[in-house]
């Protein structure tokens, strides 16, 4: 069995690189051949993991949400993919949160590689050729997460993606926004938009009773007025605390909720949409959940996945 470990050096606080002897003799213990590529450049992964998923067995990789979202990028489009192993090494890790697999333990997240189980997850493909594992999202706070300098996320942690998010958001920009799912449409004037496919988004387990494999994404709209006031704006933002702090399923009236595993969502063309944390396209898009597209060693006996 061939496996291939490639992580991103400056994902983390550059600890990973620090115990790759360490990785390495660990994965040798489950695989009679293990190599090693680090990332050169944003982008880089994409094209390798596209190259290595042809060759490996296996395929380790660590770094943020961000470097997940490289990886998918990368093999999305293919139609037979390796098992994956994920060593947590970025500031929210919340794919690994959602699933369970250790975020602060490289034991822990070692021991998932070599003794859990393949879970074949979904996934969200956007218009037809982009890929996002667990969110995809647009308006207040956003942009944060890939505005936000590397420096300040080595010394501060999600701590840094709120102060930046106040610098850059504040007061909310309010748009138009037309969702489109199955069964119904909603159309409505708005400053946060949220589609998850998962339990955890920024660091939060907002919504605990989601699931990565039920074949269905859940959405939700913070609305606002067209000219808001001071006192509707400070509802706003009470309403996207809420949504965060107390869950996707708290009763709010101002937050609407939508679902399932196509969706049309039209914007005006600037607005620029987060893929996991990462800057995507802009304007209206079309999501569709791929069921059972990815598979990933996770915990053995977690089975809320």
């Amino acid at each position: 069995m061939k496996c291939i470990f490639i992580y991103n050096p400056n994902s983390g606080r550059g600890k990973i690189a620090k115990k790759l002897p360490y990785i390495v003799r660990k994965l040798k213990s489950g695989y009679a051949q293990v190599d090693v590529y680090a990332t050169k450049a944003k982008g880089d992964l994409t094209v390798k993991v596209r190259e290595f998923a042809s060759l490996y067995d296996c395929i380790v990789f660590s770094g943020g949400d961000g470097t997940f979202n490289e990886i998918l990028q990368g093999v999305g489009e293919l139609d037979r993919l390796p098992i994956f192993g994920y060593i947590p090494g970025g500031t929210a890790n919340d794919v690994a949160h959602s699933l369970g697999i250790p975020r602060r333990s490289l034991r822990g997240a070692l021991g998932v590689i070599l003794k859990g189980r393949r879970e074949f997850l979904d996934c969200m493909r956007i218009n037809g050729r982009e890929y996002a594992m667990y969110s995809v999202s647009a308006g207040a706070f956003t942009s944060a997460s890939y505005t936000t300098p590397q420096q300040a996320k080595r010394a501060l942690g999600l701590l840094a993606y709120g102060m930046e998010g106040v610098r850059k958001n504040l007061p909310f920009r309010v748009y138009p926004v037309r969702v489109t799912d199955e069964t119904s449409c909603t159309e409505t004037e708005c400053v946060f938009t949220l589609i998850i496919n998962g339990k955890c988004v920024a660091g939060w387990k907002m919504n605990r009773n989601g699931s990565m494999r039920d074949g269905k994404a859940e959405g939700a709209i913070v609305r606002q007025t067209a000219h808001p006031n001071l006192y509707n704006k400070a509802r706003a933002l009470l309403a996207i605390v809420r949504l965060f702090v107390f869950g996707y399923r708290f009763p709010e009236k101002d937050i609407e909720h939508f679902g399932g595993k196509k969706l049309r969502i039209d914007v005006p063309e600037d607005v620029v949409w987060n893929y996991d944390g990462e800057k995507g396209s802009a304007g209206p898009i079309e999501i569709e959940v791929l069921p059972k597209k990815f598979p990933l060693l996770v915990p053995k006996n977690n089975k809320n996945i």
